[in-house]
């Protein structure tokens, strides 16, 4: 017997016009303005000033040495990734039930609002890391990381309901190139404010703390484009139940699990989707765990110099505009499964390659290819999901926190193997290589994929039924992409 479902939680969004240009514009403007964490906190900068910190703390010039966290003694480099993996957990976990309850509630942009806040505000509060603050700092930079992520998934999942199908792959590309240009020119400054501290008077561990301060408010200054292009929360109207109650007497968390409960049902009729979010778990851990530590193996293994290590993450920043146009239009003339096939296929290849570089043209080598297959990998997977999940579905938020869940759970494994394998052998080209497995893995699933109707048809059932249609579907729509 159904209860409450009289409304579809996302009734108020199905009025959203596809494809218009002010609101798409807008959402592209917030992977501008969050797009600078990924760049300053986790990729470039912070991972060199943490390195520098661990030294100085332990009197050594090695990023590896043990530092205490907790009571305990563990290698300052592996901290990071144990920190990563630390954040991307516990983000996994709150995800579905957060995302459920704003599909239910109708509030999607106060809770992408919530996370886009706390991500920015952990990152301006860095600025007071020194190495009198490891410990605490620890636990800002997992609370920035789950700012982060948080927001992402309330994000991604106004991509099905404001463009269509045929846009998906377009849209996707755009917005992962505006967070690549956003980003970019915003490390520019920070590099500008760094490398000529003595000019302005500062000293360089202030002006790197500034670059910090930096983030945040760009992050949360940018972020008022989307907020105001976006639409507003519509809230979801009160329903009478058939008993007699409202859906709103066992409030907000209850129905938030029972919308989650909802979905999950739901994906038992949608094989393909969990045959692409299989395939994603496995590809996505090498994947992140290389733009992760990235930064900290050109330190620790390669012993290159901080400003080549920007420079290099500048480099992989613009390449990855270049390589996510392009596999955008590789998947409309081939497919999105077959093009992502291939990038998959280049990340063996990294992995491999990542084992002997050198300082020098193979590095920089190197550090084009992962650009070029970096953003291609991240923009057609997500668009890819956009297109495997229910046509119309009025549960975007709780079917993308899936592909969340999916994404921040192979970042924990991925991080945490890497760690492992690093502190073990004692060299991260180990762990590099052992990355290799997670692509075969990814590979192999996504070929299970090929020559499919990616999207399912899913029952009509009064068991399987999430809610009903919105009110005006997209006629003439393609159902699938092969």
């Amino acid at each position: 017997m159904t209860t409450a479902s009289v409304t579809a939680p996302d009734t108020g969004f199905s009025d959203i016009p596809k494809d218009d240009k002010r609101i798409t514009r807008g959402w592209t403007f917030y992977d501008w303005a969050n797009s600078v964490y990924p760049l300053v906190i986790t990729s470039s900068i912070f991972p060199i000033y943490w390195g520098a910190m661990v030294k100085q703390i332990t009197g050594t010039d090695s990023g590896k040495s043990p530092v205490e966290f907790l009571g305990f003694q563990v290698p300052g480099s592996s901290l990071l990734t144990y920190a990563i993996s630390a954040a991307f957990l516990l983000i996994a976990l709150i995800s579905p039930f957060l995302t459920s309850l704003a599909d239910f509630s109708g509030r999607k942009k106060l809770f992408m609002q919530i996370f886009c806040y706390l991500g920015a505000a952990s990152c301006a509060a860095l600025f007071f890391f020194t190495t009198d603050t490891l410990t605490l700092s620890t636990f800002v930079f997992i609370s920035a990381t789950i700012g982060f992520s948080g927001s992402i998934v309330f994000y991604n999942s106004y991509l099905p309901l404001i463009s269509s199908e045929e846009k998906f792959d377009s849209l996707s590309a755009r917005g992962f190139s505006m967070g690549y240009i956003g980003s970019v020119l915003l490390l520019v400054v920070c590099l500008g404010l760094i490398m000529g501290h003595g000019a302005l008077g500062l000293e360089e561990g202030f002006a790197t703390r500034l670059a910090f301060l930096l983030t945040g408010i760009w992050w949360a200054g940018f972020a008022q484009i989307p907020f105001f292009a976006l639409p507003a929360d519509p809230g979801r109207p009160t329903t009478t139940t058939p008993a007699g109650t409202t859906d709103s007497d066992s409030g907000w968390l209850l129905n938030g699990f029972r919308e989650l409960g909802k979905v999950w049902a739901q994906l038992e009729h949608l094989p393909n989707l969990k045959r692409f979010l299989l395939a994603y778990f496995t590809y996505n851990m090498g994947v992140q765990t290389v733009m992760y530590v990235a930064t900290i193996f050109g330190d620790e293994e390669l012993k290159l110099e901080s400003s080549a290590l920007i420079l290099t993450i500048l480099l992989l920043q613009l390449v990855g505009i270049l390589g996510a146009y392009l596999f955008s239009k590789l998947s409309e003339r081939i497919g999105n499964t077959r093009a992502l096939s291939w990038s998959v296929v280049i990340w063996m290849l990294i992995c491999v390659a990542g084992y002997f570089v050198q300082a020098g043209w193979s590095f920089y080598a190197l550090a084009s290819v992962i650009g070029l297959t970096m953003g291609a990998v991240q923009s057609l997977s997500r668009s890819t999901y956009s297109k495997i999940i229910p046509e119309n579905t009025p549960n975007t938020a709780a079917f993308f926190s899936f592909f969340d869940v999916t994404e921040k759970l192979s970042i924990v494994i991925g991080t945490a193997v890497f760690g492992v394998i690093a502190q073990i052998t004692g060299s991260m080209r180990n762990s590099i290589l052992s990355l290799i497995v997670f692509f075969v893995l990814g590979l192999v699933f996504l070929l299970r994929l090929r020559g499919r109707k990616l999207r399912d048809e899913v029952p009509s059932t009064e068991d399987t039924q999430v809610g009903p249609p919105p009110a005006t579907p997209n006629v003439g729509m393609p159902a699938s992409v092969r």
